[in-house]
């Protein structure tokens, strides 16, 4: 009992000490975890969707670990070019490619008897997985345009939010650099699944902004707008929790925040639609894979529509028409709409007869399955597009700061706007 309760007070030093606030029992346990596995060297692997705060993690281990008093370095792997990430990451000799002007050491280098943390580890080339695989097992790396191997004792942190199983499977993953990566794994909860942690995560951005920029009053939730803050899905995490806080306290007028003030920046309850966005954007990104979870539940909706029409069309004809009306019935895989259950939904194109008012026969054709995903594929990218533009405009056009509102990359932010045609 008493070791439990000095657990307890360990981990709310810690979140004081590094500004985490939070009650989540998810969130407690990977503070936990991290705190044990400090003070050896093994390789830790942090999984979390984007904008979790999984860089907190790397810094608690560093700072409590027998390296603490080395250097603690930490990249982004998925904002460097992959023409130049062997060279940043393991360094390169002088003259080894055209602006090779002198030697450069490398982050691993540069590391060595402290911490280096890779995020976005899911991002890397293939090719440079292999050589992650080399030092995380021998610790030696060679530099580019060199033959000599080199040393190093920098204790690995990745982090990824890829589905990484899944990526092994499509080949854009190793899968022994993953086992060795993941000698211990630990997972960061969403905000979503944190209950009453939203409204606590505002009250804190809300008075650093307010510290910040020096304004008089931070702004503060009506108790209607925490049900709204509660209840909304935050698809980009706690990183747009703190810009939609920012934003509204320097652009609000009114120093209350209602529902009717967060509506205006698109936080409205039970927003499902834009959790789902956020996780096609995100698997988009990661495995280029098309995700037809939301399409599946839409063409089961457009099915049982298409029943109800053809039940009005009988009453207004006045007349059995059944004979001649052959609709799909929607059966139970498709009620509950399982990712898995595309693959063989059960409806093809079919004529139906109907009346008009003037009795006259009219043929329809029940469009496929394919043609209603093709449909509503076409209309999910289309307010994909729209998000996207919209993150740009609130951003003013910074990619960075709308690629963190939408959780996605910023390489992958460039590519859509490109796909897109969006013009900034």
């Amino acid at each position: 009992m008493q070791r439990k309760m000095k657990n307890s007070v360990d981990i709310q030093q810690l979140k004081l000490r590094y500004g985490i606030v939070g009650r989540d029992e998810a969130l407690d346990e990977a503070i936990r975890t991290a705190i044990l596995v400090a003070r050896t060297d093994l390789s830790v692997l942090i999984q979390g969707e984007s904008g979790v705060g999984k860089e907190i993690i790397p810094r608690i281990i560093h700072d409590n670990s027998l390296r603490k008093n080395k250097r603690y370095i930490a990249i982004n792997c998925g904002s460097i070019p992959e023409g130049t990430i062997d060279s940043e990451l393991f360094g390169h000799e002088k003259g080894a490619f055209t602006s090779a002007i002198g030697e450069h050491e490398g982050y691993f280098g540069a590391a060595d008897g402290g911490t280096l943390f890779l995020d976005e580890v899911g991002e890397l080339p293939l090719s440079t997985q292999a050589r992650l695989l080399r030092v995380l097992e021998t610790g030696e790396y060679i530099r580019v345009g060199s033959n000599e191997p080199r040393h190093t004792n920098a204790r690995i942190v990745a982090a990824t939010n890829v589905d990484i199983p899944n990526a092994i499977r499509e080949g854009h993953f190793r899968e022994d650099l993953y086992y060795r990566l993941c000698t211990i794994n630990i997972k960061m909860p969403p905000l979503r699944e944190r209950k009453g942690d939203a409204v606590l995560l505002f009250k804190k951005f809300a008075l650093d902004t307010a510290a910040k920029f020096n304004i008089p009053e931070p702004v503060r939730l009506t108790p209607e707008a925490e049900e709204v803050v509660s209840s909304y899905k935050w698809p980009g995490n706690i990183r747009q929790l703190r810009n939609i806080t920012e934003q509204l306290s320097i652009l609000s007028q009114e120093r209350q925040i209602t529902p009717q003030t967060l509506a205006k920046y698109n936080i409205v309850p039970n927003s499902d639609m834009e959790t789902g966005l956020a996780k096609l954007n995100t698997r988009s990104s990661n495995s280029e894979q098309h995700d037809y979870e939301n399409e599946i539940k839409w063409l089961a909706h457009a099915v049982i529509e298409l029943r109800n029409e053809v039940n009005e069309l009988k009453k207004i004809a006045g007349t059995d028409v059944s004979a001649n009306i052959n609709v799909p019935s929607v059966p139970t895989q498709i009620k509950n709409a399982t990712p898995q259950s595309h693959a063989t939904l059960p409806v093809s194109a079919r004529t139906i007869t109907t009346m008009d008012s003037s009795r006259n026969r009219v043929d329809e054709e029940i469009p496929t399955a394919e043609e209603i995903i093709e449909a509503e594929s076409l209309n999910l990218f289309d307010m994909e597009k729209k998000n996207i533009i919209k993150a740009l405009q609130r951003n003013h056009y910074r990619r960075k700061a709308a690629a963190e509102e939408l959780g996605i990359s910023e390489r992958t932010l460039y590519r859509k706007i490109k796909d897109y045609g969006i013009e900034e």
